[in-house]
């Protein structure tokens, strides 16, 4: 006669989502320390901040005009033991940097290299705010998409495969009604385990360039990577110079990267740098 021996009930409810949302401890803007840095995008009026407020206990109040949140709000709280700094960056469109507000959201992505990148996105609007996902996608490679307003996607009769949009994507996506708490600790499960390494994100990248644009892209990359070393997307930055970003091109001749990257690389005025793209 044998006898199987099974865990008590306590020990396998503490890997489920309301076991988890007991975790959290909302910390305000009290932030000394942390271990983790995430950073919260999306487009205007996907309820962005009211994610950042129900994580972190503040009111923090956005809207899409503009000068109104030309900037960045910071909170904190406390998650399985670990302490996390969230950064409410300017909703927009996109991190082509043609306004201020993309300009900060996307250096923010980019050079302050966050452990955990939460795009928030409105359901009843996915097609068009996949423009902004695919773009932090090209950046980081820790991601999170906050699938949010499912509460509205309900009233509109949508249904959307979340686990489909997860593996087209390669990064967790998560179903919210942030406004009424739906999903927040599923939403914290899937950030803790992105910033700690447990989940490995495979984002999904283009990979079917023409045959002179990857190698001009390779080339430019190279010399970048030479410049700032320590530079976390150097493909990145050279598909933006390739596009005519002035923004970056400026960066990059005043040696600009190497402040947003917070190392000391040689100026590219200095480095005499040259760069000569050759089609193939």
């Amino acid at each position: 006669m044998s006898v199987t021996i099974q865990k008590p009930p306590a020990t396998a409810c503490e890997t489920c989502p309301i076991h988890h949302a007991a975790n959290l401890r909302k910390l305000g803007v009290t932030m000394d320390n942390w271990d983790f840095v995430v950073a919260l995008a999306g487009n205007p009026n996907t309820g962005k901040s009211t994610v950042f407020n129900a994580l972190t206990g503040l009111r923090q109040h956005t809207g899409n005009w503009p000068g109104k949140t030309v900037g960045r709000a910071e909170g904190g709280f406390v998650y399985a033991d670990q302490r996390y700094k969230i950064v409410d960056l300017p909703g927009t469109y996109s991190l082509l940097s043609t306004s201020v507000d993309e300009e900060i959201a996307r250096d923010f992505i980019l050079f302050g290299q966050p452990d955990v990148t939460v795009v928030v996105v409105d359901a009843t609007r996915l097609e068009r705010n996949l423009n902004l996902v695919l773009q932090v996608l090209e950046i980081t490679d820790r991601a999170v998409i906050c699938l949010n307003l499912m509460d509205e996607a309900r009233r509109h009769k949508l249904k959307i495969d979340e686990r489909r949009l997860a593996r087209d994507l390669g990064v967790p996506v998560v179903p919210t009604a942030a406004r009424y708490g739906e999903g927040l600790a599923e939403l914290l499960q899937a950030v803790s385990e992105v910033a700690t390494g447990q989940t490995v994100c495979k984002p999904h990248r283009i990979k079917n360039e023409p045959p002179a644009l990857k190698k001009a892209v390779a080339q430019l990359a190279s010399h970048i990577e030479t410049i700032y070393p320590n530079l976390p997307n150097a493909r990145w930055v050279a598909l933006r110079l390739l596009d005519g970003d002035q923004r970056i091109a400026e960066a990059l001749r005043k040696g600009e990267l190497g402040d947003l990257n917070q190392g000391q690389p040689e100026r590219a005025e200095e480095a005499n740098l040259t760069l000569t793209l050759e089609a193939a």
